[in-house]
């Protein structure tokens, strides 16, 4: 997701305009409509809100598929829930994930996934873990060094 030059990074453009969300959410459908549904809350929440004013915009223009399901005016809320995704080095994983709220900041929230110990897609975020402290240091392609972001 953050591997392009579209800025800012943003996982609903991602879900619904890269090509790659195909091979990377195994359930990329579910995962479209519970996107949908979650920017209808915020947009109820604060319906003067530009930047998602904006971001449905660009959404209902460029994908048949976000209009389609931004038209259904589906609204759920997920605070937890299994994710299921393919990433190009370990496989598949299948995470578990809790949302938590900071009442002293309405409209931000913290999304923690999480695999069940013992499992495959612990081993592999394990092994992500250890690759990533290997290349600790050298910026990714997309991010800034020496940014505090």
């Amino acid at each position: 997701m953050h591997d392009t030059a579209e800025r800012p990074v943003n996982v609903t453009r991602f879900v619904f305009l890269d090509p790659r969300t195909r091979s990377f959410l195994l359930e990329s459908g579910t995962a479209a409509r519970d996107m949908v549904a979650a920017r209808r809350i915020e947009a109820g929440r604060n319906p003067h809100d530009r930047g998602l004013s904006y971001l449905v915009g660009e959404l209902s223009t460029r994908s048949d598929e976000f209009a389609t399901f931004w038209a259904a005016q589906n609204v759920h809320f997920h605070r937890s829930g299994v994710k299921r995704v393919h990433h190009p080095v370990v496989g598949d994983l299948e995470l578990s994930y809790e949302a938590m709220d900071f009442p002293a900041d309405p409209g931000l929230s913290l999304v923690v996934h999480s695999a069940a110990s013992g499992s495959s897609a612990d081993d592999g975020l394990r092994f992500l873990a250890s690759w990533a402290t290997l290349t600790r240091g050298e910026p990714r392609r997309g991010q800034c060094s020496g940014c505090d972001r």
